[in-house]
């Protein structure tokens, strides 16, 4: 397989979509890891397995409908493999395992039969295991890459802080040619309209030329006015907190003209088809319980 991303919204050839099936029981408080799966867990409204399924496989749909190849991990038993973004990233022809949380190690494992088809000498993994990065919080813009972090003095204890400065430089390391500009997040454990989990939470190129943003998302408004700056204010689509706090900013592009979007994101979407685009909706509200959307579970390989 010959791998090639260089942004996210150039038009799709091969994805990792994640799965649902054997997702395992409702998780307990201690074992979440973001709180809007604990807001869920406490309220008893955590995603049935059968609807989680049932959202993943509208997607699988769209994707046949474009003529997107699609690969799927193989199957641990009860246990959530929804989110393909975080373990691993592909950057031009780079395949990049991400230094993810201890418990979620053997979900690359899953997806093995998919790196079994890249060349190995294509095929990078963090020297050191203090070297944290995730896929949802890097983003590709051409000669650019945008990367989501935290600099707080508490990101050891921030189960929510999922990419360090170390992770940025590892990424700075294998581009030396590209410009790096990582974002400070904000972070929450108790408040998911507070928590920006991944950049993709608060922030996603769309289109040729525009983006959908959260302001309140990043901890340093500099890094905020960076984005109006280099995107022009009159091109990005501004998010609210309820829109943040349903993962409006993490819809998936096939193309620049092509995007996968949640059905009940009215605003957004009524302003992504006054641009031109066309948009699928799906159903994913039951997937958004657990802090992660369309871009979060799925992994692109192939873009033209």
């Amino acid at each position: 397989m010959k791998l090639n991303i260089q942004n996210e919204t150039s038009r799709l050839r091969a994805v990792v979509l994640g799965i649902a099936l054997d997702n395992g029981p409702v998780p307990k408080i201690e074992d979440a890891y973001d709180p809007k799966s604990i807001q869920h867990i406490k309220a008893g409204t955590y995603p049935k397995e059968s609807a989680m399924v049932s959202e993943m496989e509208a997607v699988a749909r769209v994707f046949e409908k474009y003529d997107v190849k699609v690969y799927r991990p193989e199957i641990i038993k009860e246990y959530n493999q929804i989110f393909a973004r975080d373990i691993a990233l592909v950057i031009e022809d780079k395949f990049i395992k991400s230094n993810i949380l201890p418990d979620r190690e053997k979900e690359i494992k899953a997806i093995q039969h998919v790196i079994d088809e890249i060349d190995p000498k294509k095929v990078y993994k963090a020297p050191s295991e203090d070297i944290h990065f995730e896929g949802g919080d890097i983003m590709i813009h051409n000669d650019h890459i945008f990367i989501g972090t935290y600099k707080g003095d508490d990101y050891p204890d921030c189960i929510v802080a999922r990419t360090n400065m170390k992770g940025v430089e590892y990424i700075r390391s294998l581009f030396p040619n590209k410009t790096i500009k990582e974002f400070d997040l904000n972070k929450s454990m108790e408040d998911p309209r507070d928590n920006a989990l991944h950049l993709d939470c608060c922030f996603q190129p769309v289109g040729r030329d525009k983006a959908i943003i959260h302001k309140e998302g990043f901890r340093d408004q500099l890094d905020y006015e960076y984005l109006v700056d280099f995107f022009g204010k009159e091109n990005l689509f501004h998010i609210n907190k309820d829109e943040m706090y349903h993962m409006n900013s993490n819809i998936f592009s096939i193309a620049e003209d092509v995007v996968i979007s949640e059905q009940n994101f009215t605003r957004l979407n009524t302003w992504l088809r006054s641009l031109g685009i066309t948009v699928e909706e799906v159903p994913y509200a039951e997937i958004a319980k657990q802090e992660g959307l369309l871009r979060c579970s799925t992994m692109p390989l192939i873009r033209d």
